[in-house]
């Protein structure tokens, strides 16, 4: 039997979400983002006629559109259109897969049986549409890779269907880089030997992609193929990421203490980046040596950038730290946890800032976690 796999995306979801609030933005460019120095975070289809797309520096997005408007991103209001969203598919749908913020993977095969499931999804996507008032593209097809592919193609408001004896018609005519693992550094490698089009890809001879490309070639040489036996996998959220170090002796070395914080902080951080979450709570939590424990807490605005945390750790440990006393452990926990990205956390920071971040954990994801780690953070032991 062949599978039935959905892809559903929110068209221009922070921008959506934005003029559900502001309904005298709507026909007009459009830009989420941060400051002057910040980068677009999403846009509207107005302000991409002109050249403007995610992750461009406003400042030059301003450039290309001079008349458009800029808005500030409201992660809260994000989050809440995000949930109201998940809720409704999850009632509906029997295996979902939450994939980010604005998108999901829908397993709906048999269903056909009962009900056609174009029809059926089609359904489900009004019913998002009149609950939440948020616009969303679908489309059907055999795996994740084809209906990913198929719902960019069919934007906005798209809704396509690519049967299992279209999928390389459908496929073959595309640009390699509509391959979701395909960057710009992998479509520039195979671009210099004449490999464009994904017909080309899925001609080549498996042996000399893996050669080129490493491990990752069988896959995109499959992915070319239309061939992706990924499962769609239930979604579940995590609800928070925690670290503790209890020290050897009790100390009350004030240095060493902020040190520790610092590690942590650093390690949860890349943790929160490499799985794709934003924290909006810090917990900060001390034990005194006569195991008295107290926890204080701060909302902050969502973030997986250590520098933003670490600071709110501190305060919250000076405030905390009143008794003077010897301390037997020290812990830090993030909670209120969403699915996010860099390109959800573009609002506060500036281009360098990110850039800097993505530099740090491409170094971290090839040679380790503590390949970099700030100097404030050296003192961490193999305890912690």
């Amino acid at each position: 039997m062949s599978r039935a796999i959905v892809h559903m995306d929110l068209d221009t979801f922070f921008v959506s979400c934005v003029r559900l609030e502001h309904p005298q933005f709507n026909g007009i460019p459009l830009i989420v983002g941060g400051g002057e120095r910040g980068v677009v975070a999403s846009c509207s289809y107005e302000a991409r006629y002109f050249g403007v797309r995610s992750a461009m520096p406003i400042r030059m997005a301003m450039q290309l559109c001079p008349q458009a408007k800029i808005v500030k991103g409201d992660m809260e209001l994000f989050s809440k259109k995000s949930h109201e969203v998940t809720q409704i598919i999850e009632e509906h749908s029997p295996v979902v897969e939450k994939a980010s913020i604005d998108e999901f993977y829908l397993d709906i095969t048999g269903m056909d049986k009962f009900y056609g499931c174009y029809k059926w999804t089609d359904e489900l996507i009004q019913t998002i549409t009149k609950e939440t008032g948020l616009p969303i593209s679908f489309a059907l097809s055999v795996n994740k890779t084809v209906s990913k592919i198929a719902t960019g193609e069919g934007k906005p408001k798209g809704r396509l269907e690519v049967p299992e004896g279209q999928v390389r018609p459908f496929l073959n005519p595309l640009s390699i880089q509509k391959i979701p693992m395909v960057g710009n550094v992998t479509f520039q490698l195979l671009s210099r030997i004449g490999i464009r089009t994904i017909q080309t890809l899925s001609e080549m001879p498996v042996d000399v992609l893996q050669k080129m490309i490493g491990k990752n070639g069988v896959e995109l040489w499959k992915k070319a193929n239309g061939i992706d036996n990924t499962p769609v996998e239930p979604y579940s959220e995590r609800k928070s990421l925690s670290a503790e170090h209890t020290f050897e002796m009790d100390t009350t070395d004030i240095n060493l203490i902020k040190s520790l914080f610092a590690a942590m902080v650093e390690r949860l951080s890349y943790q929160l980046r490499t799985e794709g979450y934003l924290t909006s709570t810090i917990v900060v939590k001390i034990r005194y040596n006569n195991f008295d424990t107290e926890t204080k807490q701060m909302k902050i605005p969502y973030t997986s950038f250590d520098h933003v945390i670490a600071k709110t750790a501190l305060e919250l440990f000076t405030k905390l730290y009143t008794r003077r006393m010897r301390l037997r452990l020290i812990g830090i926990r993030f909670t209120g946890l969403v699915r996010g990205t860099y390109q959800i956390n573009m609002f506060e920071d500036t281009t360098e800032m990110i850039a800097l971040y993505q530099a740090i954990d491409r170094i971290k994801n090839r040679f380790g976690p503590e390949a970099v780690t700030r100097c404030s953070a050296k003192l961490l032991t193999k305890k912690d």
